[in-house]
């Protein structure tokens, strides 16, 4: 075999020869990093551009989709629009041969008697609705009926076994009611390493307080409120926790949740806690160690409810992998608004142009880049619009819990939500900085941009637990949120924090968060859609999966998820 091997080379001309060597050196060169770079780089100056971002938003937040709020004709609209977005580009269907996920939702109506009796061996009080206290149900009932609920003062309502922490060590909270504190016992100590300091963790979110109270097995929880470590005031709590709202419908009808939820005011609280003689209770909560506090009282209230039950949707699409196709990435941007509501200035549509037309105008033109490459990625790539992101976060969560791919499978999101239209930008701000190396990813490719990273500044708001992120996140998937808002290229840094308070206190959830031509410079939204794509892009690409960090919250769960496979 050999002698024949080297016998039909000595009859082939010698310049053909050379002709095969030369054609194997330039297609070895076009598939080089260097000249798959420049491909993708060529490829993001057409599939991602300003005009393209433009028509996105102005569509979506122009009046004819009603505020994009779900179970009206603006959703209708809104994910007709999506799908055939998905469509024009080529992107298969997400969910088997259909473009839809549907989110079954219950929308409910909490009406309180207008006080709430707490009462002790020696006294008791009277709390008045909104006044001094909020309350609501998840349930899907006609009535809730609290009757003598014992009070339990359990600190901030936590386990972490993570921090070695459990507040809720050694009692059985079975028919009785949790008084916890907001926040969690690091805000306000100036010490990074308890918990993590002034920057909220998952602990610290309301949310969780309210799950936690429900695995205890808790009958009722409040919230001990306080401007400071909630970062808003008493009447933002007023307004939030009454009237309609929306949930997920489970199963049981979330039976499973606690039967009531709310929150007390401050000066309610201190009250109540001079009535049970526990001095100190916030300094005795902060403490390693501490154990819960039977309070001598039991607290009375009774709710009416009102329900409706309806199906919103998430519109999901994909390009499939090449090579490891059962292993996903996900992009995610929350489609939906707040409506048609309260008229402001002769103007009842709630646009929501910046809040999330434009997290899902890049959503779209990043699935448009992705459609676009000869070079199918190897893992495949989802592209997830979601709804009832405005009333907490329901379409994400509703596909965290009912997932279309498995969660032990899917490597990462990344999360698009309010990127703002002020120009170029000189940073890429990563909400929950720290958390997962997500970050390091993020920052080479800011680097490329000649963009510097910059951590939260408000990190102890927990702005990493209020947007479509946080539902993966709390599954185990690693996220990344993050976007440029902190210094314009060319205005810097006091001009851009002077436009952005302006933005917040004028047009946040109002009727003027519009698309105006001429006020807003998309230059530094394709920064952004750019950089978000190539991050996905590389881990597209790889074979190894990102890590949370360590101290992470959410790096036991997703070793947990891991171990699965």
């Amino acid at each position: 075999m050999k002698n024949t091997f080297f016998n039909l080379i000595s009859v082939i001309p010698f310049a053909f020869v050379i002709s095969l060597v030369v054609v194997a050196l330039i297609v070895n060169g076009g598939c080089s990093p260097e000249n798959e770079q420049n491909s993708v780089e060529t490829l993001l100056d057409s599939a991602i551009t300003e005009p393209d971002l433009q028509e996105h938003i102005q569509t979506l937040a122009s009046d004819e989709f009603e505020g994009r709020m779900p179970f009206t004709e603006g959703e209708k609209k809104t994910i007709q629009y999506l799908e055939n977005a998905f469509k024009t580009t080529g992107l298969e269907p997400g969910n088997g041969d259909s473009y839809f996920q549907a989110v079954p939702l219950v929308e409910i109506e909490a009406m309180p008697a207008e006080t709430m009796t707490i009462e002790g061996s020696d006294e008791s009080v009277e709390l008045d609705y909104r006044e001094d206290f909020v309350a609501l149900t998840r349930r899907v009932t006609d009535r809730v009926e609290i009757n003598n609920s014992e009070l339990v003062f359990c600190g901030f309502g936590i386990v972490a076994p993570e921090y070695d922490w459990n507040d809720y060590e050694g009692v059985d909270m079975t028919g009785k009611t949790a008084v916890v504190l907001v926040n969690d016992p690091g805000f306000g100590t100036s010490d990074s390493t308890f918990f993590k300091g002034n920057t909220m963790t998952y602990y610290g979110r309301w949310t969780y307080k309210y799950e936690e109270a429900a695995r205890q097995g808790a009958e009722g929880v409040v919230i001990i409120h306080n401007t400071a470590p909630a970062g808003y005031a008493w009447n933002v709590v007023q307004s939030s926790w009454t009237g309609k709202a929306l949930y997920l419908k489970s199963e049981d009808g979330n039976q499973s949740r606690c039967a009531f939820e709310g929150w007390i005011s401050q000066q309610s609280a201190r009250q109540l806690m001079e009535m049970a003689t526990i001095e100190n209770y916030l300094g005795q909560a902060r403490k390693p160690g501490f154990q819960p506090i039977p309070m001598e009282m039991a607290v009375n209230l009774t709710m009416d409810v009102a329900y409706q039950e309806a199906t919103s949707q998430n519109v999901i699409a994909k390009r499939t992998g090449s090579e490891r196709s059962d292993e996903y990435v996900i992009y995610s941007a929350h489609w939906d608004h707040l409506g048609i509501g309260k008229p402001i200035n002769g103007d009842s549509i709630y646009n929501g142009a910046l809040d999330n037309a434009t997290g899902t105008a890049v959503l779209l033109e990043v699935a448009n880049a992705f459609s676009q490459l000869e070079k199918v990625p190897k893992r495949t790539v989802l592209f997830l619009a979601v709804t009832a992101e405005e009333q907490g976060l329901l379409g994400s969560a509703y596909y965290a819990e009912n997932p279309i791919y498995p969660v032990n499978k899917t490597v990462a999101n990344i999360n698009m939500d309010g990127i703002h239209f002020r120009g170029p930008m000189k940073d890429l701000t990563i909400v929950g900085y720290g958390q997962s190396e997500l970050d390091e990813y993020a920052e080479t490719v800011a680097k490329e941009q000649g963009r510097y990273i910059m951590p939260d500044p408000n990190a102890e708001k927990g702005y990493f637990f209020r947007s479509d992120h946080f539902s993966f996140a709390k599954v185990g998937i690693p996220a990344l949120y993050a976007s440029g808002e902190y210094e314009q290229a060319e205005q810097g840094v006091e001009w851009t924090r002077a436009k952005m308070d302006e933005w917040t206190q004028r047009d946040y959830h109002q009727p003027s968060d519009e698309y105006i031509e001429g006020e807003w410079n998309l230059a530094g939204m394709v920064q952004d859609a750019q950089l978000l794509f190539k991050v996905g892009y590389q881990i597209s690409n790889e074979e190894t999966f990102p890590e949370w960090k360590p101290g992470s919250e959410f790096k036991a769960i997703r070793e947990q998820s891991l171990s699965d496979n």
